[in-house]
């Protein structure tokens, strides 16, 4: 039988009947956190286990919900303090929420440009060409978060998802949307006329490149799919196409892809959801680049940058 002290890191309504003692009747090596979390549950039904952020009395280090209580540090008469993460939301939700805000901003603009410009707009084949490539963009990625991505964690907090969304929803939403649709890039607009961007040639091979760019990145999405068994946290090392010279290269090819989209019009918008999007994606890159190496060691490709070739 193993007993654990469980407190409260700060009190809020969903901690008010701490510390209480959970009791197992099995040894700490055949429970893990997620049972300890699901326990403090029973005692209280409102505190869900995705609320709760369980650490070792006197650490700030998060116990990992698939630990065993023995490989987590927690024996018999352990104190193990939980904080209360507050409301949370599934991270396939708040993506599909992400996602879902330029499919919605990028149709009324485009449809109505005499309320968003004044009067109607004579859209250029560069306008044509982008609004396509921006609408099935976002709609891959809706499918990919339904049947493709398999998530490590299940909820974020609740407020982050209009932080997240803001990115997608003003960026690359109603920024980028305004600026490409308007009449500076229209059919008759001195911008396009008589220049490469009504050249379909030049149109076209932007156009062939971003598919490229964006069946890369569909490819290397499913590759890290099949590494991660359903219901489970698990990881492996990545191989085959793209993962020869960077640890993720689906945030190049994403990158590569945006950079058409600036390229291609010139947009102050396009330039700037670039260089956002690419920064974000650069810290996150090489923070599992460490990870990579710190859990495989010596297995993983000592060649491989984090996310350009050769460069980072």
């Amino acid at each position: 039988m193993v007993s654990v002290k469980v407190s409260a890191a700060k009190s809020t309504p969903l901690t008010r009947n701490l510390p209480t003692f959970i009791t197992f009747d099995k040894s700490t090596e055949e429970h893990t956190v997620r049972d300890l979390k699901k326990a403090i549950t029973a005692k209280n039904p409102k505190f869900h286990p995705s609320r709760q952020k369980l650490t070792l009395k006197g650490d700030s280090k998060a116990l990992a919900d698939n630990a065993t209580l023995k490989d987590a540090g927690v024996v018999d008469g352990t104190e193990v303090t939980v904080k209360d993460l507050g409301p949370q939301i599934g991270w396939r939700t708040v993506y599909l929420i992400e996602y879902a805000g330029p499919l919605v901003i990028h149709p009324l603009i485009y449809h109505f440009p005499a309320v968003f410009y004044g009067g109607p707009v004579q859209h250029s084949l560069l306008q044509k060409y982008v609004y396509a490539a921006v609408m099935l963009h976002f709609v891959k990625r809706e499918l990919e978060t339904i049947f493709v991505h398999r998530f490590s964690h299940g909820t974020m907090p609740f407020r982050n998802v209009f932080k997240n969304s803001g990115h997608y929803h003003i960026l690359s939403g109603v920024l980028l949307a305004y600026s490409v649709y308007s009449p500076t890039y229209a059919a008759n607009s001195p911008y396009i006329r008589g220049t490469i961007r009504e050249n379909p040639a030049f149109l076209w091979s932007c156009l062939a490149l971003w598919l490229f760019a964006e069946l890369s990145n569909l490819h290397t999405h499913i590759v890290l799919r099949n590494l991660r068994p359903a219901g489970t946290a698990k990881r492996a090392i990545p191989y085959g196409y793209g993962f020869s010279l960077v640890s993720c290269p689906n945030y190049f090819f994403e990158t590569l892809a945006w950079t058409v989209i600036a390229v291609m019009t010139g947009s102050y918008a396009a330039w700037i959801f670039l260089v956002a999007g690419t920064y974000q994606m650069a810290v996150w890159a090489v923070k599992k680049h460490k990870n990579y190496k710190k859990e495989f060691g010596k297995d993983y490709p000592a060649n491989r940058k984090a996310m350009f070739p050769f460069i980072l």
